[in-house]
């Protein structure tokens, strides 16, 4: 039931690009689609440079439910993704590992979410060791949807 648009609201991690650039994050959003009942393909869009760019995944299922491998390029470039906790109405959690990295992401049916969830996800966000040093909120405007509105005029 996670088929659909989703909006990346919050992000947890200590990754020192996003700490260095957090000041430029731009509204995300995701289109998932569920592959032959298990896999999931998902589509990210945001903008970069006044153009909307396209990023495609693909989430391999593994034996345990709600889990998922990311693979990359290489051997050592995998993610495994767990579902914290979903609401497939309103919101999900989700957890990316890549080897001790750890980050958490908040997605939302809508760019808003109530503060109920925020708070799901801060808990979720220290439960794992992070804290608010290194979560991140995204914007609600200026995102990919704002350049194809542009670039129609």
């Amino acid at each position: 039931q996670l088929s659909g648009k989703w909006f990346l609201v919050g992000m947890a991690s200590r990754c020192s690009y996003l700490a260095e650039h957090s000041h430029q994050l731009e509204a995300t959003m995701v289109t998932v689609t569920i592959l032959d009942g298990q896999s999931m393909a998902i589509s990210t869009f945001r903008k970069l440079d006044r153009m909307c760019w396209e990023i495609r995944q693909h989430y391999l299922p593994t034996q345990a439910p709600g889990r998922f491998l990311l693979k990359g390029e290489g051997n050592c470039s995998k993610v495994d993704v767990v579902v914290g906790e979903a609401d497939p109405r309103s919101f999900i959690i989700l957890y990316y590992q890549k080897g001790r990295n750890i980050s958490v992401k908040l997605y939302g049916r809508t760019s808003l979410v109530s503060d109920a969830v925020v708070d799901k996800f801060e808990q979720r966000v220290r439960a794992v060791g992070l804290n608010e040093d290194v979560t991140y909120y995204f914007p609600t405007y200026g995102g990919w949807h704002t350049v194809l509105r542009e670039t129609r005029m």
